[in-house]
């Protein structure tokens, strides 16, 4: 069997032997193929068309994919805390960064209770736009 993962370049490559990480390619998070959050992603049907796959962890950080909180929460913290956090945002979402990324869509009300996607580690997209 021949599977498709990712490199360090983020270029897919032909492979012989599966992926031992799972990611994804928008989010740009990656984490265990038995983490729980992405279990029940692509139990509810979303999530699979953005699964990529890397051979290991070294060639994930070096695409450019952060650990995932739920699945590596130690690897996540250190990423969190690590002072490379707002490079990699920048480099993951060109012409955004979490200082000049609106907190919501223009017009939309302020969110209220439960966490935003920007203390999740989230607050930008490829758009240049805060998801939500």
């Amino acid at each position: 069997m021949v599977y498709t993962l990712l490199g360090a370049d983020g270029r897919p490559y032909r492979s012989a032997v599966p992926g031992t990480l799972g990611g994804h390619r928008r989010l740009r998070i990656y984490g265990l193929l038995t983490c729980p959050s992405a279990r029940r992603a692509l139990a509810r049907g979303h999530y699979a068309r953005h699964r990529v796959f890397f051979a290991d962890e070294r060639t994930a950080v070096a695409a450019g994919y952060r650990p995932c909180a739920v699945c590596l929460p130690d690897r996540y913290r250190a990423w969190r805390t690590s002072p490379n956090v707002e490079a990699w945002r920048t480099a993951s979402s060109p012409g955004c960064s979490s200082a000049s990324a609106p907190a919501t869509r223009p017009g939309a009300a302020p969110r209220s209770g439960g966490s935003s996607s920007r203390a999740r580690g989230g607050g930008c997209s490829k758009s240049g736009r805060a998801p939500g």
